[in-house]
């Protein structure tokens, strides 16, 4: 029997992580592995049965399951952050939570006949949707920069919330089923107990990191374990009160000023994420099929309510009064993925009510998962063509996420901003990141591949990572993190050659990688160029500039860092890229201060040369003047003889035509004279003829 637990807990290890393995494969949310595996396991070939495996642990391992979930959800939910990211997202956690509530109970009443109670504890656990299924989905869809936050921001605040919801529901209907109690002293007790007992732990323990009371190896176990204490304390105080108290309790440690919870949160999510692929598989092998298609018609018809009026009603009230587009109204009314929050706290609650033995709490589990996977596969399908039929889709992935806000970075990336390229800088050193701030660089602090980065670091628009941070043990995890979500040939590093020793240690990947810049570019070599006064700079690469130019300008020690097309496209240049630039380009390079002074003196030999280049030029026109000149006296006084010739021969042919006019007009007068004295005789004979 103890084989057999044990094998069973190591495959549900083991299935946790291949689901897990085959979401991120995929791009799909990890919850749709997870479902199928546990309905396989479960319901289909009965391998796995978590009642008959785990007996009276079942419950009190979901409980503290679903505490440990909804507590790394409140540390989450920082106040400042909500107001940061616009008037939807809150409008939306408040108003279309509400709505979204006011809507699906109604329909689970009518459509499926469940009790008032029981519908609207329904209708509160499925306001949810989640980051753990939003997160996978929106890097698929790529929306708007703008629509992904809302989204985003809207999965991580209305977990907490929807679960602070469901809980309240289910305390009035837990202590309503309770003949012999007081309905309102009993919830009184509860609420009293959650808010006051949860902001009390939560203010101590936030006193107790502030002043380091716990080593730093222990602090994340010191509040792990106090949270676990205080959840069974208010339950044995007062029962079902202890999820609402570590809700509020989570909720003030995120809001309590000077606590650092980054460490706590990053083992949190660590510990989620195992905790979620466990609990969903053991969720998901409890479900009777029988009882899901039981649902039949009527569990379709509120999960159409759920996606076709309660979303898009919530999404379009919401939005009064915000700037948000009606093609982006209709984009979110679409998307609204549940995730494991609604799943593993309705599983608790079915198991607390069927104890009680309220009718219809049997019919909760199914429903909810209906939802899950209805909301899931349709939106995950159908998300990505209706953003593109919409015109909200991101436009391109040419931005840049930069691990390291050093100096150099934090130029490179103005520059680039400059030019409409998307940059985020990410740093674990506070300075830097205020820095950069200040300088209206868009950042994340933290960890880029932590599992708090994935859900609250805007990636849309992102499509190449530079890692350029002097951190040598957790540059290769940031490198292999977003290989494995950009693929290897997205990812960029520096190299190290201060860590000759250590590299063999190193993947052959990893190693190839490692010539962002070009071969033998570090970390310290780029903060030494700019502290001696390097500067980076965009020069044009044209016909009459052409990058052989730019070399002769600058020299050796300028180094070309990335370059951008006529298309708007950005190229990184790294030591694998081919160095003749095209034609046509803007250029972006480090110049060294020797450089800079290269450039300085060939700009003036270049001045220097064409200058005399133009004086030279100036001489050879003025010759080639005096030359065109003296031709066209030539030519002219050729054109004056030929003219002259010209003249003489004409007025040599006027006198010929003159003379022969004149010896033709004699020889017409004597012809006349003696053709006058022949009929003159003419006449004399015939006289005499006649006087004879």
């Amino acid at each position: 029997m103890v084989e057999h637990i044990t094998g069973m807990l190591a495959l549900i290890g083991v299935l946790s992580l291949l689901c897990q393995w085959i979401g991120w494969k995929l791009h799909l949310p990890a919850i749709l592995p997870l479902l199928l595996c546990g309905l396989l396991m479960g319901p289909v070939m009965g391998v796995l049965n978590p009642d008959e495996l785990f007996g009276d642990l079942l419950f009190p391992i979901i409980s503290l399951g679903v505490a440990v979930i909804l507590f790394e959800g409140a540390l989450t939910l920082n106040f400042k952050e909500i107001k940061e990211h616009g008037r939807m997202v809150s409008h939306l956690v408040l108003i279309g939570a509400f709505i979204t509530w006011a809507c699906i109970a109604p329909a689970a009443h009518y459509l499926l006949g469940f009790e008032w109670s029981i519908a609207m504890l329904f209708g509160a656990l499925v306001v949810v949707t989640g980051p753990t299924v939003i997160v996978p989905m929106l890097r698929t869809v790529q929306p708007k920069s703008s629509l992904a936050k809302i989204l985003r921001w809207e999965g991580i605040v209305i977990d907490p919330i929807g679960a602070l919801l469901a809980v309240l529901v289910f305390e009035y209907i837990a202590v309503n089923a309770d003949p012999t109690s007081h309905v309102l002293q009993s919830l009184g007790i509860t609420l009293s107990l959650g808010f006051g007992a949860g902001a009390v732990t939560g203010y101590l323990t936030g006193i107790a990191i502030r002043k380091n009371l716990f080593p730093h190896y222990l602090r994340n176990t010191a509040v792990l374990t106090i949270m676990l204490g205080i959840f069974v304390a208010s339950n044995i105080i007062q029962e079902e009160s202890g999820l609402l108290t570590v809700t509020v309790m989570g909720i003030w440690l995120a809001n309590m000023r000077g606590v650092d919870i980054a460490d706590i949160l990053e083992f949190k999510e660590t510990l989620t994420v195992l905790l979620i692929s466990a609990l969903f598989i053991l969720l998901a092998a409890r479900l009777d099929s029988s009882a899901m298609l039981d649902l039949g018609f009527g569990g379709i018809g509120v999960l159409l309510v759920a996606m076709f009026i309660a979303r898009p009603l919530s999404v379009w009230i919401s939005g009064l009064g915000t700037n948000l587009s009606t093609k982006e109204k209709w984009f979110l009314s679409w998307v609204a993925p549940r995730g494991i929050v609604a799943a593993a706290i309705s599983s608790l609650f079915a198991i607390k009510l069927e104890k009680v033995g309220l009718d219809g709490a049997d019919s909760i589990v199914p429903l909810v998962f209906l939802i899950i996977i209805g909301t899931v596969v349709i939106q995950s399908l159908t998300a990505g063509p209706w953003a593109k039929f919409l015109g909200v889709k991101e436009g391109s992935n040419e931005g840049l996420l930069m691990f390291g806000a050093s100096t150099f970075s934090r130029e490179l990336a103005k520059l680039l901003i400059a030019k409409n390229i998307k940059v985020i800088l990410t740093d674990n050193n506070w300075d830097s990141i205020r820095k950069a701030r200040m300088q209206n660089i868009p950042v994340y602090f933290g960890n880029p591949a932590s599992e708090h980065a994935s859900n609250f670091m805007d990636l849309s628009g992102i499509g190449r990572v530079l890692v350029m941070s002097p951190y040598r043990q957790l540059n290769p995890l940031v490198t292999f993190h977003f290989q494995d979500l950009f693929g290897t040939e997205k990812v960029f590093g520096l190299n190290n050659p201060d860590i000759s020793s250590a590299r063999h240690q190193l993947s052959e990947s990893y190693l190839k990688r490692l010539s962002l810049f070009g071969e033998g570019v570090s970390y310290a070599k780029l903060a030494s160029l700019m502290a001696k006064g390097a500067i980076i700079k965009v020069t044009n690469i044209t016909e009459n500039f052409a990058f052989e130019r730019f070399k002769k300008r600058y020299g050796e020690t300028a180094m070309p860092l990335l370059y951008i097309t006529k298309e708007g496209e950005l190229h990184v240049v790294s030591g694998l890229t081919n160095v003749n630039f095209p034609i046509g380009i803007e250029l972006i390079s480090l110049l060294p201060q020797e450089a800079q002074d290269r450039a300085v003196e060939q700009r003036a030999l270049d001045e220097e040369a064409e200058r005399q280049a133009k004086a030279l030029a100036k001489a050879e026109a003025k010759a080639a003047a005096i030359i065109a000149a003296e031709a066209r006296a030539e030519r002219e006084a050729e054109e004056a003889k030929q003219r002259s010739a010209e003249k003489a021969r004409r007025k040599a042919l006027e006198e010929e035509e003159e003379q022969a006019r004149l010896l033709a007009a004699e020889e017409a007068a004597k012809l006349d004279d003696e053709t006058t004295e022949i009929v003159e005789e003419s006449i004399k004979d015939e006289t005499l003829a006649n006087k004879n």
